[in-house]
């Protein structure tokens, strides 16, 4: 069995966090930090906590207009996450009951409903539990990512995607660039072992843009919004990815 605890600025340090357990490590380290500052914002990180095993599911939500996605969903709660991080308490409905803990405060604080962007590929959740939830398609994003909602009023107009696929990618033609954030604890080591990778075996010097707040990561151009890697004007990759995945990448693009 496992309990929801509800964190806050004192007690977050005392939960496992997307896997990572340890403060002394980076990306954790930092991930906490940007949690922090989202609270102002209305952030609300809930830890599933077994008492015999830890940390083995969170979700993560905040009101729509504060999204580190790019998306339209002021009024809407959205999720930017929800796992279940141990094998052993999956197929248990705990993904439900963590889901139902934002659907009812999104309802507590009479918003639209609830938004979440999925996707098919990896790093980031799929639909399943949504459409199992009540959840409706309502736009679609290259390559395979989808914006849901639950709306608990049809009068109320659908979220959607921003139209980040129409900006100018010109800006980013020349070189290697990595638009990163504290939003996943994986971009840390991701970004430096890209970062040392790109130095050593392609001679290039990446420009590594941090995103500071949900306006910029609203405007990237990657439905992902918290990271993209972009080669010539390229999207090579929407998520943290490896050094050998970059490797394997560069050598179809150069």
């Amino acid at each position: 069995m496992a309990e929801i605890i509800i964190t806050n600025e004192k007690n977050i340090t005392n939960y496992g966090m997307c896997g990572y357990k340890n403060i002394k490590n980076e990306g954790y380290k930092r991930k906490i930090d940007w949690i922090i500052e989202q609270f102002q914002n209305g952030m609300k990180v809930k830890i599933l906590q077994s008492e015999q095993h830890g940390s083995v599911g969170s979700i993560e939500y905040l009101p729509g207009e504060f999204a580190w996605r790019p998306v339209s969903a002021k009024g809407f709660m959205f999720i930017h996450c929800i796992l279940i991080y141990s094998k052993k308490y999956k197929s248990m409905g705990n993904g439900k009951k963590l889901l139902d803990q934002c659907i009812n405060d999104a309802k507590k604080q009479n918003m639209k409903g609830v938004a979440v962007v999925t996707r098919k590929g990896t790093f980031m959740q799929g639909n399943d539990l949504f459409i199992r939830s009540g959840f409706v398609s309502v736009d679609k994003s290259e390559p395979d990512f989808e914006l849901l909602v639950n709306k608990f009023d049809d009068r109320f107009p659908d979220p959607k995607f921003l139209k980040f696929a129409d900006l100018d990618l010109e800006k980013y033609q020349n070189g290697l660039f990595i638009i990163t954030s504290d939003q996943c604890p994986y971009a840390t080591k991701s970004v430096a072992d890209i970062t040392l990778e790109a130095k050593q075996n392609y001679k290039i010097i990446p420009q590594v843009i941090e995103l500071k707040n949900h306006k910029e990561a609203q405007n990237i151009p990657s439905a992902f919004g918290s990271f993209c890697i972009i080669y010539n004007g390229k999207i090579i990759a929407d998520h943290p990815i490896s050094s050998r995945r970059f490797s394997n990448i560069m050598k179809k693009v150069t």
